[in-house]
């Protein structure tokens, strides 16, 4: 453990008090260093599990009757904005609660793609970007954030750690980048993270993805601390506080051990169920990222959410422009494809998973199939399969691994591998 982070980890009593909590806090937040500071607190719109609501409470009890300020900024990357009940929600507070002990809390949605919220806080160079991904890529990357950061004395990041597709692990700062960053950077990283494929990333801790995005951090010149939170489950397994790097460092470490799980085969066909909070495909599309590294090839991964009835409110028209497609085709047809945005493109290829592009023809792995409210004619337009989900019927799913068949009942968080992987899951980066 870093000596540096101030934890709390449940072990074997496996869920944390909000006492536990609330002691860790206290060790980090010390009333007398907060008094008269303007403070930003950076947490995850509704698409991540974590106890966010307790967390921000408890920070609340701690220091918010002597500091200036004590804001949130909802770290949406390109999601979509969130009203001011889903903030509440997110932080577990009724509205009475909002109009009177949080009343002086102000809500902040980021604007990932307006120019007037952003400030450019400097430009990784080609020469350092080719030494941090291995010499894949050698252009300058601007770096874009939120100018409402500066308005502060510190920002304290809040938010959850899992395996993740474009960085290996969520959290630390990447609730800046892309979670309050502008668009040149996230598009570079994600698409990085593209190239090098979802199987080699996800669920790796020093990833070059990682260290582009640890770069960027260390531009945001201004003080930042972090909460790096871990669940098993539903329930709170362990917090880590210290910097951003320090407490994601120590938080990917227990996410490791808990959010992966080790299969002996792969499977044939995979029913992933998403979860509601997934409510578009662009996130939904993660049951699909976690489930990659055990799919069978030739085999048939159904995306089963009845619920998502678009593919993304932010993105939609030109993913319906595009596909869903393989790396390789997009890598082969560049010229084609190089003045979409990268991060789009990226996430088409997670979706669609790995692949060849040979002689004008693409040549999938395996199959993704939705089974959402999604039209057969628009699967068919974006290059995925269609299943009626008024017709599915989990139990018949059920209880048949051994014939190959594997449901999830809430996909997207817990990462599948194979005890042995096959050469194109990669190894540690």
């Amino acid at each position: 453990m870093n000596e540096n982070v101030i934890s709390a980890c449940a072990g074997e009593k496996r869920v944390l008090s909000q006492e536990d909590v609330l002691k860790v806090i206290s060790a980090a937040l010390p009333v007398e260093d907060y008094t008269n500071k303007r403070l930003l607190l950076i947490i995850p719109d509704h698409t991540r599990t974590a106890p966010v609501g307790m967390v921000f409470k408890l920070i609340h009890k701690q220091i918010g009757t002597v500091v200036k300020a004590l804001d949130i900024i909802v770290a949406l990357g390109t999601h979509s904005q969130m009203s001011e009940e889903a903030i509440c929600k997110r932080l577990e507070i009724s509205s009475q609660e909002r109009q009177e002990k949080y009343g002086k809390v102000k809500f902040i949605n980021h604007e990932w793609n307006n120019p007037e919220a952003l400030k450019t806080v400097g430009t990784i160079s080609a020469e350092e970007i080719e030494t941090l991904t291995n010499g894949l890529f050698s252009m300058d990357v601007p770096v874009e954030v939120n100018k409402v950061l500066f308005d502060y004395d510190k920002v304290i990041i809040i938010g959850p750690v899992f395996p993740h597709e474009v960085v290996g692990f969520s959290g630390g700062n990447k609730y800046l980048f892309p979670g309050v960053g502008g668009p040149r950077i996230l598009n570079f990283f994600h698409w990085l993270g593209a190239v090098m494929t979802n199987p080699v990333i996800i669920g790796r801790k020093w990833t070059p993805v990682r260290r582009v995005v640890d770069k960027a951090g260390a531009m945001v010149n201004m003080p930042k601390f972090c909460f790096s939170l871990v669940v098993d489950g539903t329930e709170f397994a362990g917090i880590f506080a210290g910097s951003p790097e320090a407490a994601w460092d120590c938080a990917s470490d227990l996410s490791r051990k808990l959010h992966i799980v080790y299969k002996d085969h792969p499977y044939s066909l995979i029913l992933s169920c998403a979860p509601k909070m997934y409510d578009e495909l662009w996130t939904g599309g993660k049951c699909m990222y976690k489930l990659e590294p055990v799919l069978a090839d030739d085999g048939e991964l159904i995306i089963y959410a009845p619920h998502i009835s678009h593919i993304s409110e932010t993105h939609g028209r030109i993913i319906e422009e595009i596909g869903y497609h393989c790396r390789d085709y997009f890598l082969k047809q560049w010229d084609k494809f190089k003045n979409y945005p990268w991060g789009v493109l990226a996430h088409s290829t997670h979706v669609r998973g790995i692949g060849r592009f040979e002689n004008g023809v693409e040549k999938c792995r395996a199959k993704v199939t939705l089974a959402t409210s999604i039209p057969e004619s628009v699967c068919k337009k974006i290059n995925l399969g269609y299943r009626d989900p008024s017709k599915i019927k989990i139990e018949d799913f059920l209880g048949r691994e051994n014939e190959g068949v594997l449901v999830v009942p809430k996909a997207g968080e817990m990462l599948f591998r194979l005890k042995n992987p096959p050469q194109w899951a990669g190894s540690e980066v």
